[in-house]
């Protein structure tokens, strides 16, 4: 028994590092003009390994969710696997792309990367993978058919893209304009949010399918409720984490962007978004 377990993992395991390899290839396909061994190896750009990495991360995220259906027969699981990996490879480069287009919208990621090796976009990239990794597998974990992982994980790129629009509303300063400036602060608390929102329409998505209208009702109110909850995290922190102190005045207000207080502005994002997960369960 023990031994067959053993062999099973090994056999799934070899299937899913197929499947990263294969994540990797369209990553790397879609990102022709990136030229990883110069910024990697020659120009140590640690905003580019800050995309890569995250972007793996949330490739690996994403396969957890083909890979955690219920054991049938090895045949079935691995044609799942191969199936529902497949997908989670192809929603994943398309939400990297849509983000890139829609949260970072008033400039070229890929500039900001490349040419000024601009960490806080870095993260802010980095972040948008693993938080659609989440999507995804919250949308896989459930073991619905093809059309219900489309239909959730479109839901959870609009709550996704909602959350970086309420952020940037919700700030008192220019988001934007200070992710322009290099303000890696302001990149690691967005990075935050989008984090938080992530995992938070992971535990939304991820339950058992009953019916259209029930499952999407819950869906859209889990989602509406961090989207509330999260921003009003923001001022609780300003509050009782910073006596004496503000947030924004740490994040802009300064010639040197304080990280520190942007790492654990994200923190309290991602910390909340577990809470609310574990509470409607």
């Amino acid at each position: 028994m023990f031994m067959g377990t053993i062999v099973l993992g090994v056999v799934y395991l070899l299937s899913a590092l197929v499947l990263f390899v294969v994540g990797k290839f369209l990553f790397d396909f879609t990102h022709r003009g990136f030229g990883f061994k110069e910024q990697l190896i020659e120009r140590d750009n640690l905003a580019f390994a800050l995309t890569l990495g995250g972007y793996m991360l949330g490739l690996t995220i994403a396969l957890g969710g083909a890979m955690s259906g219920p054991p049938i027969s090895l045949t079935v699981n691995l044609i799942d696997i191969f199936l529902y990996g497949a997908i989670a490879i192809v929603l994943l480069n398309a939400s990297v792309w849509i983000n890139d287009w829609l949260i970072l919208h008033r400039f070229s990621g890929e500039k900001e990367i490349l040419q000024d090796q601009n960490c806080g976009v870095g993260v802010i990239e980095a972040a948008n993978s693993v938080a659609v990794g989440l999507i995804i597998y919250g949308s896989l974990a459930a073991g619905g058919h093809v059309l219900e992982v489309l239909v959730f994980w479109a839901l959870g790129q609009a709550a996704l893209i909602a959350s970086a629009k309420i952020y940037n509303w919700m700030a008192p300063f220019d988001v934007q304009d200070a992710l322009e400036k290099d303000n890696v602060a302001v990149g690691a608390a967005f990075a935050g949010m989008l984090l938080g929102i992530g995992n938070i329409v992971r535990f939304a998505a991820q339950g058992t399918f009953v019916s259209w209208s029930q499952n999407i009702a819950f869906f859209v109110s889990v989602a509406v409720f961090g989207l509330v909850v999260l921003p009003a995290a923001r001022f609780a922190a300003d509050r009782v984490l910073l006596p004496g102190g503000r947030l924004t005045d740490e994040l802009v207000h300064q010639e040197k962007p304080n990280i520190g207080v942007g790492v654990i502005e994200a923190v309290v994002y991602v910390a909340m978004s577990f809470l609310i997960g574990w509470s409607i369960k």
